[in-house]
């Protein structure tokens, strides 16, 4: 039997999780949780063959950082990030982390499944890119990495000067990038960048450690 730890904060993506675990035979939901921190100690103390772990769980958790300390304690286990979050810094950091798969929320559940036979048969499933969304006028595919840093700064409310402090640049680098994005989006100002990227789920906020 293959055992399968369920970490997600949204009951109702947990629910349907769970019923998409026990419909295979072969799977047995070890358990099903809603935070991060919880999961390297049921990994110590629980039989876990492979885990499907979001992101951004309870009380602002991260999921990846839970899923870098289990693989560094249980190798063995393999993890399948499940996530909503369409910023390609996730995409990356599931990789650096040991990470061995990557699933998006709005895929099928014949298609979670066979990423999780294929995980655990020992592949590694990644998207290229994530899937491309609408902000404004413009796809999300247009914005360049480094829009992307500054779009992550804004969202989380930074003034142009704590941007520049955050990322190490002239505040005049982030007011044109800002201007780029205005331009591609035909947003009238920022504000309705950072809801607009907020409500698309375009920029991961990941908490501090």
């Amino acid at each position: 039997m293959t055992y399968i730890l369920i970490v997600e904060d949204q009951p109702m993506v947990r629910k349907l999780l769970e019923s998409y675990v026990e419909k295979e035979p072969a799977f047995a939901l070890a358990s099903s949780i809603p935070g991060a921190n919880l999961a390297p100690e049921f990994c110590r103390q629980q039989p876990v063959d492979l885990i499907l772990m979001d992101v951004q769980t309870e009380n602002r958790e991260n999921g990846l950082s839970a899923a870098a300390q289990i693989k560094k304690e249980h190798p063995r286990i393999k993890i399948v990030i499940v996530t909503s979050l369409l910023d390609a810094e996730v995409l990356r950091q599931a990789k650096v982390i040991g990470a061995d798969s990557l699933w998006y929320k709005d895929g099928s559940q014949e298609k979670l499944m066979e990423i999780v036979r294929r995980t655990l048969a020992g592949g590694h499933i990644f998207p290229d890119a994530p899937p491309v969304t609408q902000i404004g006028t413009a796809k999300s595919s247009e914005f360049t990495e480094a829009e992307m840093r500054v779009l992550r700064c804004l969202v989380q409310g930074m003034s142009y000067t704590a941007t520049a402090e955050t990322l190490g640049v002239d505040a005049r680098t982030v007011k044109f990038h800002v201007s780029n994005m205005l331009q591609k989006t035909n947003f009238e100002n920022k504000l309705q960048l950072a809801v607009a990227a907020i409500e698309n789920r375009l920029t991961a906020n990941f908490p501090d450690e």
